[in-house]
């Protein structure tokens, strides 16, 4: 059964790092496109970064330059290192799972929390 756990979410200060975590399992990690998304109180969901099977990256602009994702194989984890924080970047974050070749592919963790304070 596929599964996605976030974790490292928590509450920092304005101008702080954040390092979050999405560990996989029940699937075959390294054929799968990661996005990490998030969703803040009354707002619709958005695309924070997203790392192809190949490595290649993608970030919103609001994140560019403060956000860096990757990947793992080894461990079946994507990360997403989140620095000069700002309040507006509190949200949940999710993590999800895609591989375009099985529309079926296409998985969602729980999320996890980031808050950040002014």
């Amino acid at each position: 059964q596929a599964q996605l756990v976030e974790s490292g979410g928590g509450l920092v200060q304005s101008g702080g790092s954040l390092r979050l975590s999405c560990a996989a399992s029940g699937f075959i990690f390294m054929w799968y496109e990661m996005t990490w998304y998030r969703q803040a109180p009354g707002k619709e969901r958005e695309l924070v970064a997203h790392i192809s099977a190949s490595g290649t990256t993608n970030y919103a602009d609001f994140v560019k330059g403060r956000f860096t994702i990757s990947r793992d194989n080894t461990k079946n984890t994507v990360y997403l290192q989140m620095s000069s924080l700002k309040p507006d970047d509190t949200a949940v974050y999710y993590c999800n799972a895609f591989w375009p070749s099985n529309p079926n592919g296409n998985y969602w963790g729980q999320g996890t929390q980031v808050t950040v304070s002014s």
